[in-house]
């Protein structure tokens, strides 16, 4: 078992600054100062809290918010306020 069974992936608009993904993985547990790692070469990224500020309130297009809310669908990110 490894640390990425525990751990949950979504999408942030900023892409990882060491490859370009857009998948980011957390703990589960999703504490704001947990660690932010991309989902592809496990790059630290940001903390939780800062992803968080980062779906909430950075500006985005149309398409890439409706490219968030499908890729994010089933991320359980406990601030979406339309669901």
């Amino acid at each position: 078992m490894s640390a990425s069974d525990f751990a949950q992936e979504f999408r942030l608009d900023k892409p990882c600054p060491n490859c370009g993904n857009h998948r980011m993985r957390v703990s589960q547990e999703k504490n704001p100062d947990d660690k932010v790692f991309c989902g592809s070469c496990n790059t630290f990224v940001c903390l939780y809290r800062e992803a968080q500020d980062r779906l909430e309130n950075d500006p985005k297009s149309e398409k890439e918010e409706l490219i968030e809310r499908v890729s994010n669908k089933d991320f359980d990110k406990g601030f979406d306020k339309d669901s």
